[in-house]
């Protein structure tokens, strides 16, 4: 019978998502800079600088923290023994995340990836190695629930095909190491959790109409953005949880009141909860993400990731109305 990944938690991650491979990638980015160059050729000195790399472990890269967090759930549960019962046999740990490499680095670089991978403890077992192709159509038959790549038309190729995705930022500060048992991931609101109808009022029309808009639409519930089916596993992940594990997650949003209120009764109309929701009224996030302390943050507007990426692990959504292709 084939293998599956039914009822798991998929996060399609590439090699410079997980791992911090820019120094290898100017190499690469050199390679093909250099003219006249065909072929293989324009990787070769890449491949090599991997090969001869092969047993030093790649550093941590920007969504490694939340990569290594999330693979935590498939720990074997705690068992309680009571005083005079003979000890259980040993539980079999359940698989409730799956982490596959989606990457565009070629096959024998991907030998270090996955040396990588075992050296930090991260059981990550799957992975396509495409030399230099866009690896996102994979994403379908992995049905992934989210993808991480540092490659912005891949994100958006993944989006156009409903996958929740992201742009890493790989300069991004790392994740806080304070919450070892604890996933913690902030979400903005327009355009990634929700559409972007609110947003595009905003931009055309100003704040004021913004503001009347929403308080006109309070009880309407926002159209699912992007986002949404990853909240949603997040939420079932959190249900099937460990007592070792929990999720921790934030809506950080530009909205205040009384536009709060529509943002979240569509939350209650998912019958999702958020732990914490701030409503910063256009303040800067990053201050206030630094103190949340996320393993990683999405938002659709650069600006936003741009100034979050000083303090936390960032993404960029290119999705909605900030995003459109001139």
């Amino acid at each position: 019978m084939a293998a599956n990944l039914d009822g798991q938690l998929v996060v399609a991650i590439s090699s410079r998502a997980l791992f911090d491979f820019e120094e290898e990638n100017r190499v690469f980015e050199s390679g093909h800079a250099q003219e006249p160059a065909a072929g293989a050729k324009k990787d070769a000195a890449y491949m090599k600088l991997q090969l001869d790399r092969l047993d030093v472990p790649a550093k941590p890269g920007v969504a490694f923290s939340l990569v290594k967090k999330l693979l935590a759930f498939n720990d074997a549960p705690e068992v309680q023994i009571e005083a005079g019962s003979p000890a259980p046999s040993q539980p079999t740990p359940r698989q409730r995340v799956e982490v596959v490499i989606l990457s565009r680095n070629d096959p024998v670089s991907g030998m270090r990836v996955f040396r990588s991978a075992q050296h930090y403890g991260l059981k990550i077992e799957r992975g396509t190695f495409n030399r230099g192709e866009a690896p996102w159509r994979y994403l379908k038959p992995l049905h992934a629930n989210l993808f991480l790549s540092a490659h912005l038309s891949d994100v958006r190729d993944a989006l156009a095909a409903g996958v929740p995705a992201a742009q890493v930022y790989p300069h991004s500060a790392r994740a806080s190491e304070a919450h070892p048992h604890e996933v913690r991931i902030a979400f903005d609101g327009d355009a990634v959790l929700f559409s972007d109808e609110a947003e595009r009022v905003f931009q055309a029309q100003g704040l004021s109409a913004f503001q009347q808009h929403e308080r006109d639409k309070a009880a309407q519930p926002l159209l699912a953005g992007p986002f949404k089916p990853l909240l949603e596993a997040l939420h079932r992940l959190q249900q099937a949880g460990t007592s070792r594990m929990r999720i921790r997650t934030a809506l950080v949003t530009a909205r205040s009141a009384p536009a709060h209120e529509r943002a979240i009764r569509t939350l209650m109309d998912w019958n999702i909860e958020v732990d914490e929701a701030m409503f910063l009224g256009g303040l800067a996030k990053g201050e206030f993400l630094r103190e949340f302390e996320p393993d990683f943050f999405f938002d659709d507007q650069t600006g936003h990731v741009d100034a979050a990426a000083r303090h936390v692990p960032s993404g960029h959504v290119a999705s909605g109305v900030s995003n459109q292709l001139s």
